[in-house]
């Protein structure tokens, strides 16, 4: 016996051909849908790290700043408490100063030698006085030059014969001289000694 289908078999296939499409196409776009989700939640994550870690390191970097603003100011209150100790060091030096020139001229000023004057101006020290003879002039000289350890470089600027006063024998006229000196730099710091006092040397 022969059996013969009539039901249009052709077009119910195709019908479910096209519900299997149909539901693949939605199950895709429901995928796609779901990873698009996840990858914005994901990205909206990293945003909110990210913007942490910005919050922080901008809130480190104002520390940061507020630091070096201190260590400046720090810095600055160093450089001025140097100067000021300085000024104090170069004040006390140039307070001994004074001292150690007229005890360093006492001792090395010779018999028969006047000094008249003594003007210093920062290292330099102008003297001016006067001498029995020129003789005690160039042994004011060689002193300063060989035995003194705190000035040198004597210079004499001028020597003549001193005025004579009224009623002065003839044989008691004085030479009239003044000279340079200079002060070593690195003797300055060192302690005055004691003076007890000093005053010009006559024969």
């Amino acid at each position: 016996m022969i059996l013969i289908n009539l039901l249009p078999h052709r077009e119910e296939r195709r019908r479910r051909q096209q519900a299997a499409f149909y539901a693949g196409i939605g199950l895709s776009v429901a995928a796609g849908a779901v990873i698009a989700l996840v990858w914005y939640v994901a990205l909206g994550q990293m945003a909110a790290a990210q913007r942490g870690r910005i919050t922080f390191l901008t809130t480190e970097v104002g520390i940061l700043e507020r630091q070096i603003k201190d260590i400046a100011t720090l810095n600055a209150d160093i450089d001025a408490l140097k100067a000021r100790q300085k000024a104090v060091e170069d004040l006390q030096i140039e307070r001994n100063t004074p001292v150690r020139l007229l005890g360093e001229l006492a001792r090395q000023t010779p018999d028969g030698v006047y000094l008249l004057s003594i003007r210093q101006t920062g290292d330099r020290v102008l003297l001016s006085g006067h001498a029995q003879s020129n003789e005690r002039v160039s042994e004011l000289l060689r002193n300063v030059s060989y035995n003194s350890t705190w000035l040198q470089q004597p210079e004499l600027l001028e020597i003549k014969v001193a005025p004579v006063a009224p009623g002065t024998r003839p044989d008691s006229r004085l030479a009239e001289f003044s000279m340079r000196l200079v002060i070593k730099r690195s003797s300055i710091a060192e302690p005055a000694p004691a003076v007890g006092g000093v005053a010009a040397r006559g024969s």
